[in-house]
């Protein structure tokens, strides 16, 4: 109170005209006042307090009309919002008090909502129809059906513009004086800054949240690391793929998560730099591209790195088999051309060879059958070559993996034999058929009996052997045909092991081998549904062994 209100306070209490039940009429009025003011500072204090992010205007409006009944008899309180020129119902409690639905937009044509929104100002309003120059607004069919005989609307402002209007409906003709408009202006202009402090709020959370499920939903690998390579937030791809959830917090290093020097490391390279790096890494047997970016602060310092890796690994793979696929197309053009070009003088001399064996003497007979017998074996070799190289779209048919490694011997058997190998084959006649493509599969033996005569070509041994077996097992239920190819070479230290299926990692010397072979065999087996698998120990050979599905 003023001053001069309290100073006449004390003459009314203390002057010769007061009484003392004059006293005690002041002293209830005064304690009254004093609980309704202290109410009305409550009421905005908890709405400044109490209305945050978690809590909603429905929660807000229950606690703030609950509050509002101790100090005004009031039956109602609404809220709509003003957005794209248009006015909505929003809340209102309580709940069986509603009239038109959530979400219904209020028209404007004599509306005393919009009569608010639209003159800024406070309007009192009591619903009598018996009244003189008693206008006739939309909401007063609601007044009436709910017995609501005053409203007080109040423009919610912020920052001069109208974001909503708050109405207080009661029962009974409420008188509100000066100070209790000046309440509800004052706690509905700190009811515009919270609902609109919460609007955007929710803004910048949902726009995070929806980087968040982006940054997650990426289905390459996102790092993001800090200048010493721990890692301070990655995607559920990367998540997966390093099974980052079982390293904890403190072990989350990108160095040491990829065995990487640090001294080659693309954390370094991008703080010398300040540049994008890209690096090409192995990963348990995966091959993937790394690209890293800087992150910059307002100085322009880095302070973080994001790190995005891509599996390449297939596309390697599928890249692999094409140049093998470019390989064998150019070939097979020059088998065709080799077998047209050979066949005709292999027909001339089979012919004539066969015409003189019926005339031939004993020992023009052993020379003639030897003509004979090697001009057959030159044309076996040539239909072998285009059998393999055969360019045909490959179809998927019953099958025999030993005719495969009877067709690849046929090609490759004698030159391996030229070598001092001796070839042992162990092959399985009752072995099942597969649903595959012979010509690739022939690939894959082909592939495997060359890295076994390479393996043996640089060991000095008294004997080189290369085993050939084929076998069913049974695993699970499931029957599998197993070709294995072993040899006593030299064999694969254990740390290429991991990487040999890799495209274009070879251990053989510089211009021996190109890292294809095991790349694209192991493309095809899995193709057939089946995989290979590496046995091998340095100084001693190596066993691989495909694992094909038997046919059901």
């Amino acid at each position: 109170m003023e001053v001069e209100d309290r100073q006449q306070m004390i003459n009314l209490l203390t002057g010769v005209q007061s009484s003392k039940k004059s006293y005690y009429n002041e002293l209830k009025k005064t304690v009254i006042e004093l609980k309704k003011k202290n109410m009305q500072l409550e009421i905005i204090n908890d709405v400044t307090k109490s209305f945050n992010v978690d809590m909603s205007i429905d929660e807000m409006l229950k606690n703030v009309f609950d509050k509002l009944q101790t100090i005004f008899p009031i039956e109602r309180i609404s809220l709509s919002m003003y957005e794209n020129e248009k006015l909505i119902l929003t809340n209102v409690y309580p709940p069986h008090s509603l009239y038109f639905p959530i979400g219904f937009e209020l028209s404007k044509e004599h509306s005393l909502y919009w009569k608010a929104v639209e003159s800024l100002e406070k309007i009192f309003y009591q619903v009598d129809s018996n009244k003189e120059n008693y206008e006739d607004y939309i909401e007063n069919k609601v007044y009436e059906s709910l017995g609501i005989r005053s409203v007080l609307l109040v423009p919610l402002i912020h920052k001069g513009k109208v974001i909503g209007v708050l109405c207080i409906g009661s029962k009974e003709i409420i008188e509100y004086d000066e100070d209790d408009l000046t309440f509800f202006q004052q706690f509905c202009d700190q009811l515009a800054v919270c609902i609109e402090n919460a609007r955007l709020y929710n803004e910048v959370l949902t726009s995070k949240k929806e980087w968040e499920e982006t940054f997650r939903a990426v289905s390459e690998m996102i790092l993001v690391v800090d200048l010493e390579g721990n890692i301070l937030k990655y995607n559920d791809a990367a998540k997966d793929f390093f099974q980052l959830h079982l390293y904890p917090r403190e072990k989350r290093n990108f160095h040491q998560l990829l065995s990487l020097d640090i001294h080659n490391s693309p954390v370094l390279k991008m703080v010398q730099t300040k540049k994008p790096v890209y690096q090409e890494i192995h990963f348990q047997k995966r091959i993937c591209e790394l690209r890293a970016y800087p992150v910059f602060n307002e100085s322009q310092h880095i302070y973080a790195i994001i790190i995005y890796i891509n599996d390449i690994t297939e596309k390697r793979r599928i890249e692999a088999q094409l140049v093998q696929s470019g390989k064998l197309a150019a070939i097979g053009e020059m088998a065709a051309g080799i077998a047209h070009e050979l066949n005709n003088p292999l027909t001339a001399i089979l012919g004539n060879a066969q015409l003189l064996l019926r005339t031939a003497d004993d020992r023009s007979h052993k020379l003639l059958s030897d003509i004979y017998s090697c001009g057959k074996r030159c044309k076996t070799i040539i239909q072998n070559l285009l059998t393999f190289s055969r360019q045909d779209e490959y179809m998927f048919e019953d099958c025999s993996v030993n005719e495969a490694v009877e067709q690849v011997l046929g090609l490759i058997g004698d030159q391996i034999k030229k070598q001092n190998i001796t070839i042992q084959k162990k092959l399985d006649h009752s072995l099942e058929l597969i649903e595959g493509n012979i010509q690739q599969i022939g690939q894959i033996v082909l592939n495997l009996l060359i890295n076994a005569k390479d393996a043996l070509e640089e060991m000095d041994i008294p004997k080189k052997v290369i085993s050939i077996e084929t076998k069913s097992v049974t695993e699970d239920g499931k029957k599998w045909i197993l070709l294995s190819v072993q040899d006593n070479g030299k064999g694969i230290e254990e740390q290429y092991l991991q990487e040999i299926f890799n495209p274009f990692f070879t251990t053989k010397r510089p211009g021996k081998g190109t890292g294809l072979g095991l790349s694209v065999s192991l493309g095809i087996a899995q193709a057939h549904g089946g995989t290979i698998e590496v046995i091998s120990h340095p100084g001693k050979g190596s066993t691989f062994m495909l694992k094909l599905p038997a046919k059901q």
